[in-house]
């Protein structure tokens, strides 16, 4: 079998068909790939093969997102902490004892909620514009968002449905890239055509209302930085006005041994540094996680 090549599966969890993608031997340690909004684990296609020869790579598409399922706002009760309860039963469904964390945006609140759980399961954490600091929110980006959090009316997601919308979408994987033809329009196309489907308009606003409840973790995420001490990359797009590059630097704070780096593209790194980072991943996963898990 070739290690290189991206295999697109798909387990049961809670009776709700959740898709992965999955690269590398069986037998290497594990990556698990946590996606942001509004996109799924296809922010991963081209990363994954660049490691999957040392590697495990899985990716899920989080429940409502990508290729899972997406059952209606009124059938499942969208918030991050159910989210990540779901990526928990999906790691043990895949049988996962150990592995490191790579978060971007969504992602992160997600994972860090599954790093607070069991926190002698993960072995490293890879954060991409992965938040876990109010310095690194974009005070102008956010302001739509903060509001429909402090009150969620018919006034305040008008603008936060906007987020979600094609130019929404096109504008987080443009703004703040130096070459914007570096960027595929496949991504954010595929993207605004998975938010066009019935019933996403209030998932997306049922999540994006929750995402106080990922503020008020905060401070448990930062003791569990300090508490445990572990290894830490930041691949930060530094342009980003959505999580700002504070948001990296503060990671700090706690970590003191904290790898960073910021890299001149936007929200989506990935898009135009892929090679970069995963160069920068291999080297710091080389050097912290010296034997290979299952």
């Amino acid at each position: 079998m070739n290690a290189h090549r991206i295999h697109h599966r798909t387990t049961t969890v809670r009776g709700h068909e959740i898709h992965y993608r999955e690269a590398g031997p069986v037998d290497a340690p594990v990556l698990l790939l946590l996606h942001g909004f509004p996109t799924s684990s296809h922010m991963f296609r081209d990363l994954m093969p660049l490691l999957a020869d040392r590697y495990r790579l899985i990716a899920p598409d989080h429940l409502g997102f990508g290729r899972s399922a997406a059952p209606a706002a009124t059938e499942f009760p969208y918030s991050f902490a159910r989210l990540a309860e779901i990526t928990g039963e999906f790691t043990e469904r895949l049988g996962l004892k150990e592995y490191a964390l790579y978060i971007q945006d969504y992602g992160a609140p997600i994972g860090l909620r599954l790093a607070l759980a069991h926190p002698e399961r993960v072995t490293a954490i890879i954060t991409q514009n992965g938040n876990a600091y109010e310095e690194g929110l974009g005070a102008e980006a956010w302001a739509p968002v903060l509001a429909l959090i402090a009150a969620r009316t018919p006034e305040t997601e008008a603008p936060v449905r906007e987020i979600s919308s094609p130019d929404g979408i096109k504008w987080q994987y443009l703004h703040g890239v130096p070459d914007p033809t570096l960027v595929s329009p496949e991504a954010y196309e595929h993207d605004a055509a998975l938010m066009a489907r019935p019933g996403q308009p209030e998932i997306q606003l049922d999540l994006i209302s929750d995402y106080g409840s990922n503020f008020a973790l905060y401070p448990a995420f930062h003791e569990y930085f300090r508490a445990g001490q572990v290894p830490l990359l930041a691949v930060w797009g530094a342009h980003d006005e959505i999580f700002v590059p504070a948001g990296a630097l503060a990671f700090r704070r706690d970590l003191p041994q904290a790898e960073i780096h910021l890299l001149p593209t936007g929200h989506f790194a990935l898009e135009t540094h892929a090679d970069q980072i995963a160069r920068l991943m291999g080297d710091f996963l080389d050097r912290h996680l010296t034997t290979a898990h299952g």
